[in-house]
């Protein structure tokens, strides 16, 4: 396995506000890592930072071999990110942001329909503005546009939010196929034993730093 992730001592600023204050965390290929700890703990900056989204102000962060304080711009190509807000283009129809996604990847339009399938949208909810559907609806059609674009390191901020239980387990199990497949997962959470069960390995974080690893135990 090699290092997906790489930060030693990274600092980051948002505005005059530290939201990363000396982070240390190598995270390998193919593991499912999931961050805990309060709100404000750092849980969003990490992630950001890792999609080159916040600018590093000191320490060394590296992704898939870049270093972000010097191109944050490189590895996005590699990286999928489903935040609180789900960027939906609000207009168009489910399938037709999918598709969109997938040739905008580099994939086909016919990815689509598998991935809507995959993440259980009925398909009579396919030709549906996304504008007109549920929350956990429009949370379905944003994972559906993770899974067309295949990225190798996926990044997910609460990513359960909206959804029922038997598309939480759904969605977990598109997450450990991936790692199975030599993705990486890095997800906050604070779903407890459901996100435990999914990750190999959890970290906490506290005022913008590691405080605890469960792969040191």
């Amino acid at each position: 396995m090699s290092a997906v992730v790489k930060f030693e001592n990274v600092v980051a600023v948002a505005g005059s506000f530290p939201v990363l204050t000396g982070v240390d965390i190598t995270v390998q290929e193919g593991e499912i890592v999931l961050l805990q700890g309060k709100n404000g703990a750092g849980k969003t900056s990490l992630l950001r930072a890792c999609a080159g989204l916040i600018r590093i102000n000191d320490g060394s962060a590296q992704v898939f071999g870049f270093d972000m304080r010097i191109n944050r711009q490189a590895p996005r190509r590699y990286i999928g990110l489903l935040g609180h807000e789900n960027n939906l283009y609000r207009d168009l129809w489910a399938i037709e942001h999918v598709e969109f996604r997938a040739v905008a990847g580099g994939g086909q339009r016919g990815d689509a329909a598998e991935a809507l399938a995959r993440v259980g949208l009925a398909s009579r909810l396919w030709s549906v503005p996304i504008s007109a559907l549920s929350a956990g609806q429009r949370r379905k059609v944003a994972i559906a546009s993770l899974i067309v674009n295949r990225p190798r390191l996926w990044l997910l901020d609460e990513p359960h939010s909206a959804l029922d239980a038997v598309s939480r387990a759904d969605l977990n199990a598109i997450l450990k196929d991936a790692a199975d497949s030599g993705a990486t997962v890095i997800f906050a959470s604070h779903e407890g034993v459901l996100s435990e069960e999914l990750s190999s390995r959890v970290v906490t974080l506290r005022g913008g730093q590691v405080v605890e690893d469960s792969s040191a135990r």
